[in-house]
């Protein structure tokens, strides 16, 4: 089954995510370490079955362009001072960076004021409850936490086990029952009962597909903090859109 996710924008976002979780600079990226985590990042797209849009293969090959061209040695004795084969690179991370942040901030802004500009009240009183402390979880890093999971499980069968099929409409409703009477749980948790890898492959997709769908909070207390699952809607008031095509794992 090949599974197309909205959330995951395009190779500059991951790019972007890589360089922020290595805490670098984009005007100086080390292509090496980058070229490396990204290939990790496709492989890891590629055991889960997400269909891969060509863009992102074509950066996997720029970056590897690019790394060569920086193993190749000046000629000394020209004088001429190549041009720095990152910088059409980082001139479009740093353009996308700024689109990105700008696309934020219009998001987070009240729904009248995104039509309609008025003059804004005086600041409300620092009463907040905890949500403002709640960070976003980025999808890259959510898949980087999968993919901690999914290196625990064992990866060949001794033997076939007969098991029900369940689909990933199936499974969102069972994490809905799992949300139903608490606040918020811890991200692991929700593979814990799952003994094969298309198990754990369905939740994780379960769990894509019910964030895109704004049915629950995927978020952090602190940067790199754990990442919790909340609710965002009550299970009796919950329809599932199920999906033409929608195939099951075993």
């Amino acid at each position: 089954m090949k599974i197309n996710l909205e959330i995951f924008e395009g190779p500059l976002d991951l790019l972007l995510h890589l360089i922020h979780k290595n805490e670098l600079s984009i005007s100086d990226i080390p292509i090496t370490l980058i070229l490396n985590q990204y290939n990790e990042y496709l492989d890891l797209m590629n055991e889960l079955d997400i269909d891969i849009a060509g863009e992102f293969i074509l950066m996997a090959s720029e970056l590897a362009h690019i790394k060569s061209r920086l193993l190749v040695h000046r000629d000394a004795e020209s004088g001429e001072e190549e041009e720095d084969p990152r910088a059409d690179l980082m001139a479009r991370l740093m353009e996308y960076q700024r689109y990105k942040l700008a696309a934020h901030w219009l998001i987070g802004r009240k729904l009248l004021n995104r039509d309609v500009f008025k003059r804004p009240k005086s600041p409300p009183p620092e009463d907040q409850t905890g949500e403002e402390e709640l960070l976003e979880v980025e999808p890259f890093a959510l898949l980087k936490a999968f993919h901690e999971i999914l290196k625990k499980a064992p990866k060949d069968k001794a033997h076939e086990v007969e098991t029900d099929r369940i689909s990933v409409t199936d499974r969102i409703y069972e994490i809905l029952e799992q949300l139903k009477n608490v606040e918020s749980l811890p991200f692991e948790s929700l593979f814990v009962s799952e003994i094969t890898r298309g198990e754990l492959v369905v939740s994780f997709l379960a769990i894509l597909e019910m964030a895109r769908l704004k049915m629950i909070k995927i978020y952090q207390m602190e940067e790199r903090g754990a990442i919790r699952i909340k609710r965002c809607m009550e299970v009796e008031e919950t329809t599932v859109p199920v999906k033409a095509g929608e195939e099951s794992y075993q």
